[in-house]
């Protein structure tokens, strides 16, 4: 059986690309790690992949604003190849900046359906870089990365990484329609104010994903946490056989090779 490939993007700026590599070839995919002006000039084609992944870092200097620039460079030089991509149900995954960069460009959460921006990633509440571990809740089912019902330990590193809306009524559609994935709380599943939600997240939104379950972005990082000696107390309460963030990759995978 042939493989999952993976494209995973990259472009001034990015720094978790080759992390990201690794945490998809553990899971059993075949990665190619790229520069997006390989996509805008030659060869090879987007639609040659099964999975695209944006992934973190501060792309293009986070100028502007986290994410802007990648979006706009993709929306201009590549919008028919992304639009082809999710219409032959492939799957994308943005971390942190990838997010970013998702809602930036439209496709996240796409409740309109026309790729029009209708959330954002804002400056966190703390005024500050924000670099910790977070619980998450998995609140949906919807989303192929993600199992509902899980709490799951994953690190942050974002200054700009607060999740809002354009208004009550898109918070009220990204709700009812499943789409909120994952949501900060405490250890037993809780939600609670600041370091809880590091952010100020509205909801303690942390990731979402399209109406299709199929395109997820979330702020935390699971590409580190693929082994049970990165979670930060594994000397304390125990080493696990793997970390927590690797279920994301390999979800995808399984899904792509069924």
């Amino acid at each position: 059986m042939a493989k999952a490939k993976v494209l995973v993007l990259r472009t001034a700026g990015t720094n978790c690309d080759k992390e990201t590599v690794h945490a998809f070839e553990r899971a059993g995919a075949e990665c190619e790690l790229l520069h997006v002006n390989r996509l805008l000039g030659d060869k090879p084609h987007l639609h040659e992949f099964d999975i695209l992944a944006i992934p973190g870092g501060f792309s293009y200097g986070d100028d502007i604003a986290a994410g802007k620039i990648e979006a706009n460079e993709l929306r201009v030089g590549l919008k028919d190849d992304i639009n082809r991509f999710v219409e032959d149900g492939k799957l994308i995954i943005g971390i942190c900046n990838g997010f970013q960069v998702l809602v930036k460009l439209g496709i996240l959460p796409d409740l309109g359906g026309k790729h029009e921006q209708e959330v954002s990633l804002a400056w966190n509440d703390s005024d500050r870089f924000e670099d910790r571990w977070v619980y998450l809740k998995a609140a949906s089912d919807k989303c192929v990365f993600i199992e509902e019902g899980q709490i799951i330990y994953l690190p942050i590193a974002h200054a700009e990484g607060k999740f809002v809306a354009r208004d009550a009524q898109v918070l009220e559609e990204l709700g009812n329609r499943g789409q909120i994935v994952l949501q900060y709380c405490d250890e037993s599943g809780e939600p609670g104010p600041y370091p809880v939600n590091p952010n100020g997240s509205v909801n303690d939104i942390a990731g979402i994903c399209d109406a299709t379950g199929r395109i997820l972005g979330l702020m935390p990082h699971p590409e580190r946490h693929m082994f049970g000696y990165q979670h930060p107390r594994w000397t304390r309460e125990g080493l696990k056989e793997e970390g927590d963030g690797m279920q994301v990759f390999r979800n995808a995978v399984e899904y792509v090779n069924h």
